[in-house]
């Protein structure tokens, strides 16, 4: 019988953790064994640090809406429970948005939690930045005429998709630039 050997399969294996530990400081990008060794660290931290991410982003919007808070008289727990007995349902992340852009919003949401009782809060400003967003969405239209001339056959392809325009894969580039128009 002949005698079989795993060189190849044991050089596979350490090119595969020597490619993932790329970019690594002194032996841990050199060195098979320090490199597997950082590797299964760094695959901890990541797998820990996903749900850590979650946390931290809570707590900053629970400080951006307490900051705001404070500036309206009114404590975050007290201004939290308001709105819980008032009945309205907004999370903390889209309050701190609220909180940083539209102030005159968040003070109706104040009024409503020191009231606690249920109101209609309207936020106008956000009609106000549809409205813009409409405007700004229409010279970037007129922009995109000019500049659909340069794209790739490809580029042009994927905005025929996009648009679902029938048969758009046979198309040739002065077809697809017609059918976009």
């Amino acid at each position: 019988m002949t005698r079989v050997k795993s060189g190849v399969q044991t050089k596979r294996r350490h090119k595969e953790v020597l490619k993932d530990a790329r970019g690594y400081f002194g032996s841990k990008h050199r060195l098979y064994k320090t490199a597997k060794e950082q590797l299964m660290h760094s695959r901890v931290y990541a797998y820990r640090d996903r749900r850590q991410n979650k946390r931290e982003f809570r707590k900053l919007w629970i400080t951006r809406i307490n900051a705001a808070c404070r500036m309206n008289d009114i404590s975050y727990s007290k201004f939290i429970n308001g709105l819980n007995k008032a009945g309205v349902e907004i999370n903390r992340k889209m309050l701190s948005e609220i909180a940083i852009n539209d102030m005159d919003a968040f003070k109706e949401l104040v009024e409503v939690a020191k009231k606690g009782e249920v109101k209609e809060v309207k936020v106008a400003k956000t009609e106000d930045v549809k409205e813009k967003n409409t405007t700004k969405s229409e010279s970037k239209k007129e922009e995109k005429g000019k500049a659909i001339s340069s794209m790739t056959v490809a580029e042009l392809r994927e905005l025929a998709k996009a648009k679902k325009v029938e048969g758009y894969s046979t198309m040739k580039k002065a077809e697809l630039l017609e059918a976009l128009k």
